[in-house]
């Protein structure tokens, strides 16, 4: 069976208790930085900001984007003061810590066979640390990327989400390009793994740890149990399960989050004079699908919004929207702009999501193709349309490199800031 897994790091893949390895990495980040702040405020103030970044519902803002304001001005520091201190943290002092955890040796038994099972994974860690700290733990593990080539570890530079915000997950498969088949994800936590994940709508396997009964009150995993029990679960299940249910207005919300956020993201990692590059003759180049996604969000699925909530069962009518692309020639468009055009459009989009009520999306309207319908399953729509097109991002870039490297040809590095 076609496979992803989203495998949590902490306590899943490396044991880690992080009621001890929170306050020593507190307590030796403080200390490094002593020369300016007390440790004490240092710790405080770190984990002030890390509660923002848990917070943060804004896709065009990363982790760290959320994190800095509210870190560096309260201890009255520039970034740019501390910065060498802290690379030197993490390069000579964070290795320490090390001693704080365990490697667990199913931990790698269980990557490779899942890597010889031709699966894809991910480390659906929580990306609250800097790329070398998650990377370093990694290590730890036994599971080096250099060695392992799992398809993403995100950080705090580069995700925008944090768990159990469903939106987390969300942003991981598109970063991953919404993979198709089955999906399942992996962790120890009920609230960050579980909850998180099913706020999605994907399966999960708890890492009960020994703990007995799943806590009540939280939507139930799919199965449970240790590490090495999860490919043999997998093994008695029928082909082509583990399909995710998308039709939760939870899993709606954090789509149209995660897709804007993954979209930002695999667009900054590109060059921009690339963009208007097609992976095949008659196929869209990046700068036509942000066009695209841009006038949709503003001409189509916003007026509809505004349409539902506001008039007593609307007609909506359907539109051919895939023709503005020769007819505004959108190739001959700023890529970028539009980009950000459809970031400012959907954030207007989930500023009114967010506030529907329960009732709110069962308002009803009558759609020319669809017939009979509901705010819900437009919005239902609105998220397929998403997650095809964040595919089709991220299936555009792989292409457009592969062609690159099948001709030898060379690329300027211009990337998106």
């Amino acid at each position: 069976m076609t496979l992803t897994l989203l495998i949590d790091l902490d306590d899943t893949l490396l044991v880690n208790c992080m009621e001890t390895f929170i306050p020593a990495y507190l307590n030796a980040l403080g200390e490094q930085l002593a020369d300016h702040n007390p440790p004490e405020k240092t710790a405080r103030t770190l984990m002030s900001a890390t509660r923002r970044m848990f917070a943060n519902t804004n896709p065009s803002q990363t982790l760290e984007q959320g994190f800095d304001p509210h870190f560096y001005p309260p201890l009255g520091v520039e970034k740019a003061q501390i910065q060498g201190k802290i690379d030197a943290f993490y390069a000579e002092i964070f290795p320490s810590l090390k001693s704080l955890t365990q490697p667990l040796p199913q931990a790698v038994g269980f990557i490779e066979a899942a890597f010889g099972r031709g699966y894809r994974l991910g480390v659906a860690t929580n990306p609250l640390f800097p790329r070398t700290a998650i990377l370093q733990r990694l290590d730890w593990a036994g599971l080096s990327p250099e060695k392992y080539p799992f398809e993403l570890i995100p950080s705090y530079e580069d995700f925008h989400f944090a768990k159990p915000n469903p939106a987390y997950f969300a942003e991981f498969l598109g970063r991953m390009g919404w993979p198709e088949g089955g999906l399942l994800a992996i962790g120890d936590d009920p609230d960050l793994d579980v909850r998180g994940a099913k706020g999605l709508g994907l399966p999960v396997f708890w890492i009960s740890g020994g703990r007995g009964e799943f806590p009540k009150g939280m939507p139930s995993p799919d199965q449970s149990g240790a590490l090495e029990d999860v490919l043999p679960w997998l093994d008695s299940l029928p082909p082509d399960s583990l399909q995710p249910d998308f039709s939760s207005t939870s899993a709606t919300t954090a789509t149209l989050r995660g897709c804007a956020a993954a979209l930002k993201s695999m667009a900054a990692a590109f060059p921009l004079h690339l963009w208007n590059e097609c992976p095949e003759p008659d196929e869209w180049c990046l700068t036509a699908v942000f066009c695209h996604l841009r006038d949709v969000e503003r001409e189509v699925y916003l007026p509809r919004l505004q349409a539902i909530t506001a008039q007593d069962n609307p007609f909506i009518v359907g539109i051919d929207t895939d023709a503005w692309a020769d007819e505004r020639m959108y190739k001959d468009q700023k890529g970028s702009a539009a980009l950000e055009d459809f970031i400012q459009a959907r954030l207007e989009t989930l500023e009114r999501l967010d506030r529907l009520s329960e009732d709110d999306w069962k308002r009803p309207a009558r759609h020319a193709i669809f017939g009979p319908t509901d705010l819900k399953e437009l919005a239902g729509i609105m998220a397929g349309h998403d997650r095809l097109h964040t595919r089709q991002v991220y299936e555009t870039i792989e292409t457009i490199w592969e062609n690159i490297k099948r001709v030898g040809r060379q690329t300027i590095p211009v990337l998106l800031d």
